[in-house]
């Protein structure tokens, strides 16, 4: 129990360090608005790529790295359609696409003619 405590604690610390690093890169931002935009741009990119690195040794950013790693994996299992099985899908979704238009202004068209008969 006493070292889940401590391990919260750690990580509570480690996310106000990231945080005071986010802080720190966008208020140091505004504050040298005098300095050149690279170095600015350089010195906003550090601090969030710092801040980044420390979330990562929390239980939350372990976890999130993992989950990554994970969905790589996924990725490269996909099977991706060929080219022929692309363009056959597409042409099936337009002619179904046509198809429902041509539905649509069919019904309109009626519902048009009705409602001119009805009032005149």
């Amino acid at each position: 129990m006493a070292k889940d405590s401590t391990s919260k604690t750690i990580d509570s610390i480690k996310w106000i360090i990231s945080l005071s690093f986010f802080t720190l890169a966008v208020v140091g931002n505004s504050y040298f608005v005098e300095t050149a935009f690279l170095y600015r741009v350089l010195g906003v990119v550090f601090l969030f790529i710092l801040g980044l690195v420390v979330l990562a040794f929390t239980n939350f950013g372990s976890n999130a790295i993992k989950l990554m790693r994970e969905s790589r994996t996924e990725i490269r299992k996909v099977v991706w359609p060929t080219r022929v099985e692309t363009s056959q899908t597409f042409m099936v979704v337009l002619a179904s696409i046509v198809v429902l238009i041509l539905v649509l202004w069919g019904i309109d068209s009626l519902l048009r003619f009705l409602t001119q008969l009805v009032l005149g």
